[in-house]
This record gives structure tokens, C-alpha cells and sequence, in this order.
């Protein structure tokens, strides 16, 4: 099997077991890895005693998103699948990836249709991945965006440009990876007939991925968009904030994060941007 599977997790171990149960199933039988968040709830070594299979990467801090770093640098296939532990992939899914992939060099990821909940709605960004107005990337229309847990990506072209950004920790992140693999020559294609499924839990803390997809949607222009896409984004979340909590926490905290966002500013090259306009 050419494609691993990467879970990054946190004091989840409950979901975490389904996640696993799920791909222990798959006819792809693919390797599994999962990077553990420095959880305190005995994650790692039920891990270990239930599913010897399983590689188990644990972390001595939490670093969100990111921790799935780890996870593809200690892969050892030319591709990697991500899974949230709410999540999972459909049969023949992930060989179907590899195949894509196989055929066209230049894709660096193939965002899949993410099926949420046991209604199967389609996730509404693979909804908008699906009429993407940019140009046609191989075996579907070409994304600047992906749902991180139906994304396959390449390692090599992952690796190369650092992968996810501790600093953004969850909700976002894949908008600052999918330019920066951009901006290095690599294209994304949205696949339709790759397909994940995702389990969410009905009582998620809306607020609080609100307030993160706020902070990071800011954080990315500050690291990676030029200054009318800053002021416009910065403008949008001061007046949410003047009457949404979320928002006021989200302008707060991205306040904190900005000098280390500038720091690592290296804004993307025009036609990249041109394209970006296009979608986000």
C-alpha cells in the first residue's frame, strides 16, 4: 500500500478507538500512525496494547494540528491520508488517491468529498472545492483549500514546505499549507470520487471553532497575503467583535500571535495570489 494514514489526537480515546476500528477494516489495510497531542488520559498505551499495528508517535506538548508533522516524517509510503479521530475513509478510497497521484506528478494533494455524519451531507467546502473557478489540476478542478481530514497529500511535497504551522494550533490550517505548497509549484485537485467520512460530535463547542477559524483566517494574511487582504480580514473581524464574543477573543488573541506571524511573513507570489482572490 503506497499511502499511510496519519491521526493526530488529544485525550480522545474513546473516539480515538472507533477511528482506528473504522481503519482496521479497510481491504486497504494501509499503515496507520498516530501522533499523540501529549494526552493525559492513557491514549498512548491503549494504543499500544490494542492495536500493536499501529506506530503511536507520542508528543511532549500539544501542538494542534501540526502534530500530524511528525506523523508524515516518520512515514515511510510516497503518500499520506489524514484522519481526525472522528473520522475515516471510505473502501478503495485511499488506493484510488494513490492512483491520482501516481498519474500526475505535479499534485501535491487530492482534497476528497468529505460525507459528514451518518446523514452523509456533503461537507458545504468540498460543495464550493467542487465549482472551484481555478484552473483544471489534473484528475479535477484545481483547490487552494482542502478539509484536512480528506486530504491525501504527497510527503515529499509536504515535508518541503514545513507542513502544517504550529503557531494557527486547529481550525483553518489548511489555508496557509495549500498556499505555501502553491507558491512552490504544486498543484491540488479536488477529487470527487475519493471520498472520507466525518463523525462530528452534535454538541461541538461552535463557539470556540468560530473563534479559531477567525484568529487563523487573520494569522494566514498577517504570514502569507498582501496588505488589502490583511485590512480587509482584520476590518471584518474588529466589527464582528464588536458584537460577537467569539470574535472579540479571536481579534485578542490574534493580536498576541501577530509578531511571530510577521516574523515568518513571506507573502505569496502574485499569480498565486490572483488565485487566491479567486476563492478565499
Amino acid at each position: 500500500m503506497d499511502v499511510s494514514v496519519v491521526v493526530a489526537t488529544r485525550n480522545r480515546r474513546e473516539q480515538l478507538t472507533a477511528a482506528l476500528e473504522r481503519l482496521r477494516a479497510l481491504p486497504e489495510q494501509p499503515p496507520v500512525i498516530v501522533v499523540d497531542n501529549a494526552s493525559t488520559d492513557g491514549t498512548v498505551a491503549m494504543v499500544r496494547r490494542d492495536y500493536p499495528e499501529v506506530e503511536v508517535v507520542p508528543l511532549d506538548r500539544n501542538a494542534g494540528a501540526a502534530g500530524r508533522n511528525a506523523g508524515v516524517a516518520r512515514a515511510r509510503t510516497p503518500y499520506v491520508a489524514f484522519c481526525d479521530d472522528d473520522s475515516t475513509w471510505e473502501p478503495g478510497a485511499l488506493g484510488r488517491a494513490a492512483a491520482v497521484l501516481d498519474a500526475h506528478a505535479e499534485l501535491a494533494v487530492v482534497a476528497a468529498r468529505v460525507l459528514v455524519g451518518p446523514q452523509r451531507r456533503v461537507d458545504e467546502t468540498c460543495t464550493a472545492m467542487r465549482t472551484s473557478p481555478l484552473p483544471w489540476a489534473g484528475a479535477g478542478p484545481g483547490v487552494l483549500g482542502f478539509v484536512a481530514c480528506g486530504a491525501v497529500v504527497r510527503r515529499e511535497a509536504f515535508l518541503s514546505v514545513g507542513g502544517f504551522e504550529e503557531l494557527l494550533v486547529i481550525m483553518g490550517e489548511e489555508e496557509l499549507l495549500a498556499l505555501d505548497l502553491a507558491a512552490a509549484g504544486w498543484r491540488l485537485a479536488y477529487v470527487d470520487d475519493v471520498v472520507a467520512v466525518h463523525f462530528p460530535e452534535i454538541a461541538s463547542d461552535r463557539a470556540g471553532r468560530d473563534e479559531r477559524q477567525l484568529r487563523n483566517g487573520l494569522l494566514t494574511a498577517l504570514m502569507r497575503r498582501p496588505a488589502p487582504v490583511i485590512a480587509r480580514r482584520l476590518t471584518r473581524l474588529a466589527r464582528l467583535a464588536l458584537r460577537e464574543r467569539a470574535a472579540r477573543r479571536a481579534l485578542a488573541e490574534a493580536v498576541v500571535r501577530a509578531p511571530t506571524a510577521l516574523a515568518r511573513r513571506q507573502v505569496v507570489p502574485p499569480p498565486i495570489e490572483a488565485q487566491a482572490r479567486l476563492v478565499c
